[in-house]
Formats: C-alpha cells, structure tokens, sequence
C-alpha cells in the first residue's frame, strides 16, 4: 500500500498528488528535496526519511520530479514499474501544457490524472501477483545428460594404464634434455624401468662408464678448486668479552639525565624559551585565515608553456579524445557511458574512494538523462560542467560552521565554547589543536587547553610544550597581565570524562573564552574507547566536535567517519546522540593535486570542513575554497 504519490517541477510546484493515508506527504518531500535534489546526492533513487521509503525519478527534459512513498518495513516490487508507467503516461498525456514552460500556465492548467494512476497502480499490483509457477530442470536438459554412457563406465586396469602412459611420457620428456647433469639424475631411473641396449637406440654401456668417468672428474674437480679456496684456518679464535662502543653524543642511562620535565601546576608559566620564535610561528597574518590554494608551481609554468597553443584543442588530458558533437538532441546514458567511465576512473586516481565515485556519476548521469544539448555542446564538456557543480555544491553542504561567531555568542552568555577533537591515531589532533589555539588568540580570545588524552605516554608534555611556545608568542604582558593560553592537565589514566568537566568547570570560573579539549586517537573499531569517546561528548555536551583526519586516506576516510558516526550513536546514552559536526582535515600540503579525501569525508557525512593544516608552523591553517578544490581535482 502507498502512502502518497506526487508530481511535481523543479520550481516547486506541485502539480498533482495522490494521497493514500491521512498524513500529510509534505514533510517527507521537503527532507528528499534538501538532503538529496539539493546536495546533488541523486545517485541512488531511493532516499528514507524515518518510517517511510521514498523512490523518486526526475525528468531532466520537461524538468519534473515524480516521488512515490511507501512503509519502508515494506517490500513492494511493483515500484519502479509503476513510477516508470507513471512517468511515461503524465508526460505523454500532458505534453503541450508542461512545454509551455511557464509557472501561470502550470498553475492554471488541470491534471486529472486520478483514474488512469489507479489504473496503472491496479495493473501493477496484479502483475507483481502472476508469477509463473517455476518448472523442475528435467534429466533430458541436464549437462550430465548430453554425454555418452560409454564415457561414464569406468573399468579395472585403466587408472593404472593412464598412470604408466603419464610415466612414459615423463620419462621421454627427461631423455630429451641435452645437458649431461640431466642424463647422469635419469640415469638410474631408466636403468630400472628400461633395459639398455643398442636395440632400443641408446647408448651401449662401455659409453656410459666413460661419460660417468668424465662428469665425474669435471664434479669433483671443480669442488677441490672450491675447497681450496674457501679453506680456512683450523686455530681457533679466541673467545673473549666484547668491549660497548662509546658514542659521541650519546648518554648513559641515567634518570636524573633522562628527566627533561619540570614540575608544573595548573597556571604556573614555565621557563623563557631558548629557540627562535618566528621559526615556530611562521609567515602570514595568524588572526585570519587564508582561502586553501591548491595551485603549484608546475602548474603556472604549464599554464606558461601552453598559452601560445590554446587553439589546437578545447580540452586536454583525459577529456581531449571524448569528444562527441550531439546537435540538439536529448542525452541518454549511452551517449555518457564512456564519458562517466572516464570520469569515474579519474575521480578514483585522484583519492575520492571507490563508491563515492561511482554514486557521484550515477548522480551526474541521473542529472543530465534526457537534458536536450545546444547545438554546439559536446557530451564530454556538459557532463565534466556538471561533475564540477555538483563538487562545488558537495563542499558547500548545509551547515556552516563560525567558530569566531560562536564564541562571541558564549561570551554574552558568560560560559565558555567547549570544542571537541576526535580522531585515530597518529592525524594531528595535538598539532591542530596548537594552531586553532594561535588562531583564537591572535583573535584576541583566552584558551584553556584541557588533556584528555590521558593514554598515549608524552601526549601530555607535547600540550605543555606548545602551551609554552604560545605564551611566548602572546606574553601576559601584551594582553594586560591576563595569561591567555593555559594548559589544564591531571596526569595519566585518569578518566578523560572527568577531566573535561573540571577543565570546563575551571574555564568557566577563570573567566577563559574557549575550551579545547583533546582526546586519545583511538581506531574506529575498538568498542571500549569508543564508549569511552561518546561518553565523554554526552556528559560534557560541547559546542563544537571536530573529526581530524588526514588528506592522505582514500576508502578509509569513509570507513573512519561512518563508524566514528555509527559508534558515537550507539554508544551514546542521550535520546539524540551528538554526532561529528565538522571536520579539520591535515596533512594537505603532502597530497599535491590527489585532494579527493574532501570530497569523501563531505560526502559521506554532509558536514563542513572547517581547517585544513597546510604545514607545521602556527600560521600553516586554512580555511576550505571549494573552487580551488575542485579545479584540481579536475585537473588531467
């Protein structure tokens, strides 16, 4: 049974709807409309919403959309052909109305179209009911059937007959090797299986001693010379205690040299740094972040060496030779086979991950399936546009995260912004971390650094070392005497929930701006510490969870954040678990142009990527420019 059936244009006007229960379809529609049709995530036609299953079609050349809902614990086959049957009966029965293109001619035009859907629903129904009955396979149409009984007979004597040819066989193959080392090994073997004689054309055996004689000499002669030259000493070495070597730099084992730290409390500055500052910092203005620029060298020195020949062809690398002139006609998914199949492949070599690939194409496909072209326009340089606006709106996904915003939001409401860093191992949460915090306060905030990770040994000594390096860069004398970064520690294997309550509780009370909590990089399979994870964002509900992960990964990106999603929902004990709402993604500047994680981790989970780390200085953080992503992503 369907719970609704609509029609609907691109435009937003609802030209007909069949309405099979009370509830209203339009809250169902709306969520296929802003998650799906917007976000260009149409390669699959089927999208849920709570307890319903919505399928959908959409008719790019008289630009309609036709969405059907149903039960979702329903399994109803008859769909697709009814949708089908539905779509090719409305477009051919109203034609002229929906050519005219026109939003008052729509609105003012009539669709009765409630007795031929029944009909079609009717007919569908009816014929997913007739099945033909299924027939058993007869011996006669069997494979064992068609061979001969002569063939299956097996008699006394034969295995072993077969067995002797094999042998035989086996033993010609060895007679007709040339080299003497193969005749001396099969020597024996034809000695007991094959008599020797002239009669059966082999050597007499006055010939054989001989030529055993001379493999003989040639044997052993070569093992005297290899004996004589690998001879050695027969006295004895003398055994003795062999003496540790001394380095030059190296130290002993000692604790009192081994030990670097030095005791620290909660707010207590530590000694001046020796090391240059503007090292550690770097170049840039470190209060504003720079849009990501994905452009080399090479390619300003190629862009150079082609400008002369731009006119010997309109497109280059792999969309050079897809060119297909189409002359106003409408597309089909022939025509963009090849094309899509190239995309995808490059798409792939570029980092995006396999299935994300091949659905961004399905998208494209489903977009472009019944365009009508212009008359000049080729089918490779339609579908790469389309391939490159749907990237563009990907990258730009629903939510948009302001930190600088926020803040300023908590600081009216006098409490501290808590943001969150989750990610596995070994990404550059720590690193991030410190570069976030010299961003917020060459912005002018107070930051309470809290450690969390209370596992990885010296992951709370890396904090302190860049808690020290800031303050150098921003000393309280700057800012009035107030300390503005600070380190909230409470040593190894404590509770990192707790640790972040009390770290919250200290900023509130200390009057810090922003809380920035880092966690134990942790693999998204171990259940224990991603328990541990979820229960650490229920209990201290921060503002902001970042997921940091690398530019590097391809299919595991996706892997990563569609467990991390999955574990912090299942292991959370709220009604609504809070799930990942941005993510920081590192190590960009390693990649050159393969930047297709981007488009991975937004596509899988509709959040923004907030920073991008391009480097290991301070100043080294971006914000995302999605043109720039995309123009090298595209790039042959």
């Amino acid at each position: 049974m369907l719970d609704f059936f609509t029609i609907f244009s691109k435009g937003g006007l609802v030209l007909w709807c069949f309405q099979g229960v009370s509830d209203s379809c339009t809250g169902p529609v709306n969520a296929l409309i802003r998650s799906v049709l917007l976000q260009e995530r149409g390669g699959n036609n089927s999208f849920t919403h709570e307890a319903l299953t919505l399928k959908y079609k959409l008719d790019n050349q008289f630009e309609l959309v036709f969405v059907v809902g149903f039960q979702k614990i329903l399994t109803l086959t008859y769909v697709d052909k009814l949708i089908d049957d539905v779509h090719r009966l409305f477009r051919d029965k109203y034609r002229t109305e929906i050519q005219q293109q026109s939003a008052l001619s729509l609105l003012n035009g009539t669709f009765d179209f409630q007795s031929d859907f029944l009909r079609l629903l009717r007919e569908a129904e009816e014929s997913s009911k007739i099945r033909a009955p299924t027939t058993m396979k007869k011996f006669e149409d069997s494979e064992k059937a068609k061979k001969p009984v002569r063939s299956m007979i097996e008699t006394r004597g034969e295995k072993t007959k077969e067995k002797a040819k094999n042998n035989k066989k086996k033993g010609a193959k060895k007679e007709g090797s040339d080299s003497p080392l193969a005749t001396s090994k099969t020597a024996p073997a034809e000695k007991s299986s094959v008599p020797v004689g002239p009669e059966n054309g082999e050597l007499s055996k006055e010939e054989l001693i001989r030529r055993k004689r001379e493999e003989f000499i040639q044997k052993h002669g070569k093992g005297l010379d290899k004996s004589s030259k690998s001879t050695k000493s027969d006295i004895p070495k003398e055994k003795g205690k062999k003496a540790p070597r001394v380095w030059e730099l190296g130290g002993c084992a000692n604790k009192e040299i081994l030990d670097y730290s030095t005791p620290t409390t909660n707010g207590t500055p530590d000694a001046a740094l020796s090391e240059d500052i503007s090292l550690i910092r770097g170049t840039g203005p470190g209060g504003q972040l720079q849009d990501l620029d994905c452009s080399s060298s090479d390619d300003e020195v190629a862009t150079k060496n082609t400008k002369p020949s731009t006119t010997k062809g309109t497109l280059g690398g792999m969309f050079g030779m897809l060119k297909g002139l189409v002359g106003s006609k409408s597309l089909s998914r022939e025509d963009m086979e090849s094309v899509l199949d190239k995309m995808r492949d490059h798409l792939i070599a570029k980092n995006v991950a396999a299935d994300i690939a091949l659905q961004l194409c399905d998208s494209v496909a489903n977009k472009l399936e019944g365009k009508v072209m212009g008359t000049f326009s080729t089918v490779t340089s339609t579908v790469k546009q389309a391939l490159q606006e749907s990237l563009v709106q990907i990258l730009q996904p629903q939510r948009r995260v302001d930190m600088l915003r926020d803040i300023m939001d908590a600081q009216r409401r006098q409490r501290p912004y808590v943001v969150t860093f989750c990610g596995v191992n070994g990404v550059g949460k720590s690193t991030n971390l410190a570069k976030i915090s010299f961003w917020l306060l060459e912005n002018g905030f107070r930051v309470l650094i809290a450690a969390c990770d209370t596992f990885r040994a010296g992951a709370v000594e890396q904090l302190r070392t860049h808690t020290r390096r800031l303050t150098a860069l921003h000393p309280p004398e700057k800012h009035g005497g107030r300390t503005m970064v600070q380190l909230f520690e409470k040593g190894y294997g404590k509770d990192a929930a707790g640790i972040a309550m009390e770290a919250i509780a200290f900023a509130r009370n200390q009057g810090f701006d922003v809380v920035l909590v880092d966690t134990a990089g942790r693999m998204q399979d171990n259940a224990p510490l991603m328990t541990a994870l979820a229960k650490l964002i229920t209990v201290n509900t921060p503002d902001l969870v970042l997921f940091v992960g690398e530019a590097l990964v391809g299919n595991e990106a996706v892997d990563q954040l569609v467990k991390f999603n999955r574990a912090l929902a299942d292991h959370s004990m709220a009604q609504t678990p809070r799930l990942i709402d941005g993510i920081v993604l590192t190590k960009f500047d390693t990649i050159d142009d393969k930047v297709g994680a981007a488009i991975s981790m937004t596509y899988i989970t509709s959040k923004p990527i907030v920073f991008v780390g391009t480097g290991q200085t301070y100043c080294d953080l971006r914000s995302l420019n999605a043109k720039a992503v995309v123009a090298a992503l595209m790039k042959a």
